[in-house]
């Protein structure tokens, strides 16, 4: 079930918030915990048993590292075992079919195997159980004696199937005391319908055009085709992905919960550094922790530092999918952040303003076409007709779509930086302090209104994090 779905909007989630707000305090876990699995349940009626026993594998696991915490080799040896389980798990769903091509390609022989569907969410609960077991083994958080408290921790469907990856520390005190009330109801609701206008309107649309564009041969593209399909993806996984999460993080308010923030204006950067800062930031963050500075960080010699970078960048790659353009596109980004840290980053921020813009935005972009091919080979050539190696320049095919979209792309620049929200501020005549104006509603009742009317009369509404 998508956020972005007529059955959730009319039917799941308002029966949900109607259970929830009207069962007292101690009933509110139980109801939160049944709604996600049925929501899990609705798309992924077999694996949400895979769900279930991860939760009870990590509940016990987690027991079991605590109990053992006098005796550190114990402890470890808990630890390593949760890890491995964990990761075992998610390497056979997300890669054991890559694994077998890979091996078809260069064996002589030709392993058959049976292609399983990747679990929803897989990536996202799993990477939320590893830093709890992690963290308990470094003392940072006590277990959760609750195995309902946990089970909703896991699997809460604000943020179960797209993120953001909530780190147990964040909501530990959350799950057992939180506050709701009308007005966290209200700010939650506009934070969804921003998230959803963003996902149903901006996404989708400048998806479409994307979808138009890359079903042309590379070789067939014009210079500007070819930078108006890698635009339009950019702004399509952008206000898809942090659409999504904009949903997460107000529902997760409408249900009493802090979610941290998971995009912060991206394209806005000035360098690879800070778009990484801006971009993911969950991900980013969980990779620090648990891998970057058990590694050692950047407090080692500059050729280790390298090599913690490359391996944390391979797996990055790796977590997006399973598949070698997307291992390229992490060694791609473990390169360019090397070589601004050791090599040019000093020169570029000698550089204008808006030059270290622009050099952030074409390196994001290239960056972009090899997230969204489907080989390394057709990467490089799309890469070659973004810089003249297709059908000359310009087409008249490209220029109708520029002149009859270009409201959509001026929507989608506003979109992606903080001018869009402070002109939304103003529109409404919100105060610095949230005040919600007659205005206020009306605008944001139209936003809603207006997604709405594009799911009912659209049926492309992808979500691309669904595969991750």
């Amino acid at each position: 079930m998508l956020f972005s779905s007529v059955t959730f909007l009319f039917l799941f989630l308002p029966v949900v918030l109607a259970v929830y707000y009207i069962v007292p305090d101690k009933g509110k876990n139980p109801v939160l915990l049944a709604a996600s699995i049925l929501f899990y349940a609705w798309g992924e009626p077999v694996y949400v048993v895979l769900m279930i026993l991860s939760i009870i594998l990590n509940y016990f696991c987690g027991r079991d590292i605590d109990q053992k915490a006098d005796d550190p080799a114990k402890a470890k040896r808990s630890m390593i075992f949760a890890v491995a389980v964990n990761v075992l798990i998610l390497g056979f769903f997300k890669y054991y079919g890559f694994l077998l091509d890979t091996l078809n390609s260069v064996l002589p022989s030709d392993i058959p195997y049976r292609e399983l569907p990747l679990p929803i969410g897989i990536s996202f609960y799993t990477f939320q159980s590893l830093s709890y077991i992690v963290d308990i083994y470094r003392k940072n958080v006590k277990p959760q004696n609750n195995i309902l408290y946990f089970a909703l921790y896991i699997s809460m469907f604000p943020q179960l199937i797209a993120g953001p990856i909530v780190r147990y520390i964040d909501i530990e005190e959350q799950l057992v005391k939180r506050r709701i009330s009308a007005v966290r109801l209200g700010q939650g609701a506009m934070i969804f319908i921003r998230g959803l206008a963003k996902k149903v309107i901006l996404a989708n649309m400048t998806g479409e055009i994307f979808e138009q564009i890359s079903a042309v041969s590379a070789s067939r593209l014009s210079v500007v085709a070819a930078w108006l399909g890698c635009i339009s993806y950019a702004f399509q996984i952008y206000f898809d992905f942090s659409g999504y999460s904009d949903m997460a993080v107000g529902l997760g308010k409408m249900f009493g919960f802090e979610f941290r923030k998971n995009f912060d204006y991206p394209y806005i950067s000035q360098s690879i550094s800070e778009f990484w800062r801006r971009w993911h930031i969950s991900l980013s963050t969980w990779f620090r922790e648990y891998v970057y500075i058990p590694l050692g960080g950047n407090r080692c010699s500059a050729a280790r530092n390298i090599i913690n970078l490359m391996i944390v960048w391979t797996l990055t790659g790796m977590w997006h999918g399973a598949a070698w353009n997307f291992i390229a596109w992490g060694l791609y980004y473990g390169v360019l952040l090397v070589m601004e840290k050791y090599v040019w980053g000093a020169a570029v921020d000698r550089l204008p303003k808006a030059v270290r813009h622009i050099y952030a935005l074409v390196l994001v972009m290239i960056g972009w076409v090899f997230f969204f091919s489907p080989s390394i080979g057709y990467a490089l050539r799309y890469l070659a007709a973004m810089f003249g190696g297709g059908a000359g320049l310009a087409d008249s095919g490209t220029w109708f779509i520029i002149l009859s979209h270009w409201l959509l792309y001026l929507l989608a620049v506003l979109g992606s930086t903080k001018a869009g929200y402070a002109l939304l501020r103003a529109v409404t005549g919100s105060s610095a302090r949230g005040r919600v104006s007659v205005s206020t509603i009306i605008v944001y009742f139209g936003m809603f209104f207006i997604a709405v009317a594009f799911l009912v009369t659209d049926t492309f509404n992808p979500f691309l994090y669904f595969r991750f």
